[in-house]
């Protein structure tokens, strides 16, 4: 019997997990000689507390969104992809391509173009780990995990050999032209007559985020091929019986995931380096797990996670910046957040539901008419 609220699960179950993420990792920074709470105070201005620090909370924030909805995605269909960080790699691989080879007239045509391109490239990466599960029974997890590092190499050497200017000592390529550089966010307010987000990297990949946010809603909740995506997740054996086809749920979902994470190089890669670096992911394919986990793969879920991170990265950047806490202390706190919402997820569940349920049968005593 199902007693628990879906409000407890969706939103009580993670911030009691955050809440206590915070408390153990202000018992660290306490540890470590420091003031938790100035420690927090520096964490919150810096992230939160100006126009410049939102924009780079809300930069961050769009590349885990785009990360966070590749997982959730293919959590949907009852898949791990662990590839995320490949995908958004290669996919910066392709925008790179579509700005430095193709002669955009102006910047709307050349983020179109942009997203084709990462989107393309990200899901062709995941199409073949997704095959080889389709088809030959490899598992997911390994195959995305080691095309990571696929996708590294060949990054590394498509910058290093082929795409790296003549003369340049740097593994990276040149500058993209003037007519690929998208709008900031600040940018976008100036013509509203704000002046916003001044020297921050945030932009208007922002808005393609959260189109991909409602999108992915409309596909998995409001869309045929989204319900047999979630009938696949739930009961293969089910799927089969109703005439859904395993393969091409696992291809389908695989595709998209890799689609959603090759197109943060949008804001990464064309947005804010306006050239494609080494290591121009930093981790956000990884992050992108705990966001879809914490967001319970659910968009508006995976948005407000997201935006939860940004700050964290942010806010850590500052801590590490204006005090002696170390940044690793930062990643730390991440962790700490990944494995209350995350692998302790039952830890607090279980007791929840007791609790539900103890409440739902003194309820049914209660309205129960006494013989």
């Amino acid at each position: 019997m199902d007693t628990m609220p879906k409000w407890a699960d969706i939103v009580l179950i993670p911030l009691i997990g955050l809440i206590l993420a915070f408390l153990l990792s202000g018992l660290m920074v306490l540890a470590s000689g420091q003031d938790p709470w100035e420690a927090i105070k520096i964490m919150v201005e810096g992230a939160v507390g100006s126009s410049y620090g939102w924009g780079y909370t809300l930069y961050y924030a769009t590349n885990f969104i785009f990360t966070g909805l590749a997982v959730a995605i293919a959590f949907h269909a009852a898949m791990f992809n662990i590839g995320g960080e490949g995908q958004a790699m290669v996919g910066g691989l392709g925008v790179a391509i579509a700005c430095l080879f193709i002669p955009w007239p102006h910047w709307t045509l050349a983020l179109i173009g942009a997203m084709i391109m990462g989107g393309l490239f990200g899901a062709v990466w995941a199409a073949i780990p997704a095959w080889l599960q389709a088809k030959r029974g490899s598992h997911i997890v390994i195959t995305t995990i080691m095309f990571n590092f696929i996708a590294a190499g060949l990054l590394n050497y498509m910058l290093v050999d082929v795409l790296k200017p003549v003369g340049a000592m740097e593994p990276a390529t040149a500058k993209f032209p003037e007519a690929t550089h998208l709008p900031s966010l600040n940018d976008v307010f100036l013509i509203f007559g704000l002046d916003l987000f001044k020297r921050s990297p945030v932009n208007v990949s922002l808005f393609v985020a959260l189109a991909a946010c409602v999108g992915l809603w409309a596909l998995i909740w409001k869309m045929k091929l989204g319900y047999q995506i979630r009938a696949f997740g739930h009961s293969e054996p089910a799927a089969k019986y109703a005439g859904i086809s395993p393969t091409r749920m696992i291809m389908i979902s695989m595709i998209i995931s890799g689609a959603l994470a090759g197109l943060m190089a949008i804001n990464n890669v064309m947005g804010e380096a306006e050239r494609l670096v080494l290591n121009s992911v930093e981790g956000a394919g990884f992050i992108g797990i705990a966001v879809a986990l914490m967001g319970r793969s659910h968009p508006l879920g995976v948005l407000i996670a997201a935006l939860l991170f940004g700050f964290l990265y942010q806010g850590g950047a500052e801590l590490g910046l204006w005090t002696s806490i170390p940044r690793e202390m930062v990643t730390v706190i991440q962790a700490l957040v990944i494995l209350f919402t995350g692998a302790l997820d039952n830890m607090i569940r279980m007791p929840l539901e007791r609790f539900f349920l103890a409440r739902a049968i003194r309820a049914r005593a209660a309205s129960t008419p006494a013989e």
